[in-house]
Formats: C-alpha cells, sequence, structure tokens
C-alpha cells in the first residue's frame, strides 16, 4: 500500500467517477483502476462497488476513505515541514438543507483556511440527497434537522447508512416573511392568520413525502402553495408575494438584508438542527473547523 494509491482513492471518492479521477490525476484509466484493483486484492476488501450505472463506495471502503484521509493530511505535514512541499490543494465538501447560518460558517471556513489553492463544495440540496452525499462521502458533513415527525425514518436512514446525529441547537417554529408584510407588526402568529399567504417550501424531488420536508407541519393542506428549488427565489418570493416559509427563526442579516424577519409561530413543535456524519470515520481537521464555525455562526 503506497501514499499514491491512498491519493488515487481519494480523488475517485471525490469525483465519483474513474474516468473523472484519472483527467485530474493526469493517467490513464485502466492504469487508476489497476493500481485500485492491487490496493484491494492487497488489503483482501473492496473499496469500490462497480456497476453499469457507475461506482460507489462500499460499507468498507467508507471506512477505508475516512483512514486514507488521516495519512494523506499527516504525509502533507511532512512534507511541507520537513521537504519544504508546496501544500495540496484542500478539499472539503459540506451538503446542507437551506440555512443562511450554513452559509456564514462555510464563509468563515474559506476565510480561515482558504490557501493559494483549494477546492470546497457547499450544496443546498435536498433531504435525502444530504443522506446519499454524506453515506458516499460525497460531503463529510451534512446538516438536516430531526423533530417528532420525521425522526423515525429519517433515524431509519441514518442507521441503515451508518450514520450519527449531532445536534446544534433546538429552536422553536418561526415563519419567515417580508417586513411590508401586514402579520411582521405582531409578536407571535397562528396557523390561521396564514392561511390567506402564499406557503413557500423547497422542492424535494423524486423523494417528496412529508418526512423529508424542510419544513415543519408538512402535512398542513394550504390555500396558496409554492414549491422553490433554491433560497434565493424563496426569499424574493417571500417580499414580492408576501408569502411565508416555516424555518428556526435562525436568519442572517449579512446573507439575507433586512427586508426578511422572523416572527414566533404559534405551535408546540421543536426543530432539532444538527449535523450527520459516518459513525465511525475520524472529521478532517477542516470538517472540525467547519463544525465549530457552525457554533459560532449560530451563537452570533
Amino acid at each position: 500500500m503506497t501514499l499514491q494509491q491512498l491519493k488515487y482513492v481519494i480523488e475517485v471518492a471525490s469525483r465519483g467517477s474513474m474516468n473523472e479521477a484519472a483527467k485530474r490525476l493526469f493517467i490513464s484509466q485502466p492504469s487508476l483502476s489497476n493500481a485500485i484493483r492491487d490496493l484491494e486484492e492487497e488489503l483482501q476488501i473492496t473499496i469500490f462497488e462497480r456497476t453499469n450505472k457507475g461506482i460507489s463506495l462500499t460499507t468498507e471502503g467508507a471506512e477505508f476513505l475516512g483512514y486514507a484521509r488521516q495519512v494523506m493530511e499527516q504525509a502533507e505535514l511532512l512534507e511541507s515541514r520537513y521537504l519544504d512541499a508546496k501544500p495540496s490543494p484542500q478539499h472539503f465538501s459540506v451538503s446542507t438543507q437551506h440555512y443562511a447560518f450554513a452559509v456564514n460558517a462555510f464563509v468563515h471556513l474559506v476565510r480561515e483556511y482558504g490557501l493559494d489553492e483549494y477546492e470546497f463544495a457547499l450544496r443546498e440540496t435536498k433531504t435525502h440527497e444530504i443522506i446519499e452525499d454524506v453515506k458516499s462521502l460525497r460531503s463529510e458533513i451534512g446538516i438536516l434537522y430531526l423533530n417528532e415527525f420525521n425522526a423515525k425514518v429519517i433515524n431509519k436512514l441514518l442507521k441503515a447508512a451508518n450514520l450519527q446525529f449531532n445536534s446544534l441547537f433546538k429552536a422553536k417554529p418561526h415563519i419567515f416573511i417580508s417586513i411590508k408584510n401586514p402579520l411582521a407588526r405582531q409578536s407571535i402568529v397562528t396557523i390561521d392568520q396564514l392561511q390567506h399567504y402564499p406557503y413557500l417550501s423547497f422542492e424535494q424531488g423524486e423523494y417528496n413525502s412529508f418526512h423529508f420536508s424542510e419544513e415543519i407541519l408538512s402535512t398542513l393542506s394550504h390555500k396558496k402553495s409554492i414549491r422553490v428549488n433554491d433560497r434565493a427565489t424563496l426569499f424574493n418570493l417571500l417580499i414580492g408575494l408576501n408569502g411565508y416559509t416555516i424555518s428556526t427563526g435562525v436568519l442572517s442579516a449579512d446573507l439575507n438584508g433586512n427586508e426578511i424577519i422572523p416572527v414566533p409561530l404559534a405551535c408546540d413543535e421543536t426543530i432539532n438542527v444538527g449535523w450527520i456524519c459516518h459513525k465511525n470515520i475520524a472529521l478532517s481537521k477542516l470538517a472540525s473547523a467547519y463544525i465549530e464555525a457552525l457554533r459560532q455562526a449560530i451563537a452570533e
């Protein structure tokens, strides 16, 4: 087993494609495939499952990848310290539901740890895809919420994928609305008061089950309902149509301006927002730094 082989495994896992990884590594695809097969035979494990649709990490491959990343980080530290070598581009990816604090933390991470070269990824995406991204190690960290309604389904998926949920904070439900909305003057709003306003929610694609909704109370019916894919569009519609969405109440004026405000919702629900990761894989330095940045962003 060589450092070069570990580098190959990390690159293939990051790209999700043997062909794309070979291009990035400037070697032929057969050479890359053979190097990884030799490593699998030496260790007597299957790192990648190969199908007609492409490749994906096996369970033991995901565990191996976690160790490989740690070894490569230490090797790069040694090279930098004793060989005065140029640091390799840093890699980090996070998949998240649409939370401003997740973006704030990402900005802090890039400013603090981004060197001359880096390759970071922030994926605001669908709930089921967050779980799949972390399962396949496309992302090291995922951010989503649990509550009494969705916990059984989400926890079952996390357990099957050998992932764990770590709570960041618990919040009471709020609505996000424009400062020009008549309800903005109230200290608290009820579900009945929202009936005449457009309800905005995030599209969940083929997994559009109530349990994967980013908004609590997802089983309620609405006279006016609009689904969107990105946060900027949703916020524009909040302002342009006097719409509303349901979330944690944690909002960033730095990123979202002062035209949208949170107002408490009269509801007994509790939203438990947290991050998910693999159970048996140690976090990278960047992942640990990002989690700390999350805590700071929430505290602010």
